[in-house]
């Protein structure tokens, strides 16, 4: 894809007697918040190997300034050539799953199934990322005392409590003690605009079998959005997770790993 790409992190869980299923998280988050999923996709498999990918400039994975979706989806086409793998499962969630559908799209073949969590091929100019981005650009880290602290300090900017736990998720001490950022978050700010978007062109398409997932209570997928995901992934289907919010593999994770489990067997 004609840009420099960066040696990702990733957990591995499961044997590789299946064709891999590689994960990819969202915005602000790591192949850490898949761990407990990842392991129930991987059983139902009978011993399918699952990696969940830090993406750039975040988890365990370097930090770059270019923080685009074309730039995420070559990391994760040069983490498959490095591994020399053939056509695997791909799922994404959120920021993700938009890495996922645009790699989908640029190089099929490299694409068995495709599963999207909860985004759709649109832009999301005003849903809420610029909230959580400026309440943590105001944390003072060099005075924090704990993630417990920084939550009650989230209050002002973000009202739910689940949002202010996951974004504390993202502080961890150094060798030294002091607090310090998991994410690049100067990059990622000023990247919002770019991550917001939608990165497939009007003639990106995607031919093979594709589930997209979304929370019933979740405001990223809307009725309207259907006609989109049908036009961009012709062979797709819809499937409504009820009691979920933006997150069903955390929230109701045994419904979610049931209904992907089902469509990567061939359901």
């Amino acid at each position: 894809m004609g840009t420099e790409t960066v040696a990702l992190s990733d957990r591995a869980t499961g044997s590789a007697d299946h064709p891999p299923l590689l994960l990819l998280h969202g915005l602000l988050g790591s192949g850490r918040n898949w761990q407990t999923a990842a392991a129930d996709l991987a059983a139902a498999a009978g011993g399918r190997s699952v990696h969940a990918l830090d993406l750039r400039n975040h988890g365990k994975s370097p930090w770059h300034p270019v923080m685009t979706y074309q730039a995420m989806a070559a990391d994760v086409l040069a983490w498959l050539d490095a591994r020399q793998l053939g056509p695997v499962d791909l799922m994404g969630h959120s920021m993700g799953g938009k890495v996922a559908m645009l790699l989908a799209c640029r190089h099929p073949g490299r694409v068995r199934r495709l599963v999207v969590v909860d985004i759709a091929p649109k832009s999301y100019l005003s849903h809420g990322h610029r909230a959580e981005f400026a309440a943590l650009n105001e944390l003072r880290l060099d005075t924090l005392q704990s993630r417990g602290e920084a939550e009650m300090k989230f209050e002002g900017r973000v009202p739910d409590w689940g949002m202010r736990k996951f974004l504390t998720t993202n502080l961890e001490r150094d060798p030294a003690g002091a607090w310090r950022w998991t994410v690049n978050l100067p990059v990622l700010t000023a990247a919002l605009p770019e991550v917001e978007a939608n990165p497939l062109d009007p003639a990106d398409a995607f031919a093979g079998p594709a589930l997209f997932v979304r929370g019933g209570k979740s405001r990223y997928v809307a009725g309207t959005d259907h006609a989109a995901i049908a036009s961009v992934f012709p062979a797709s289907r819809i499937t409504t997770i009820a009691a979920a919010g933006h997150n069903p593999h955390m929230e109701t994770r045994a419904e979610f790993s049931a209904e992907v489990s089902a469509f990567l067997a061939g359901g």
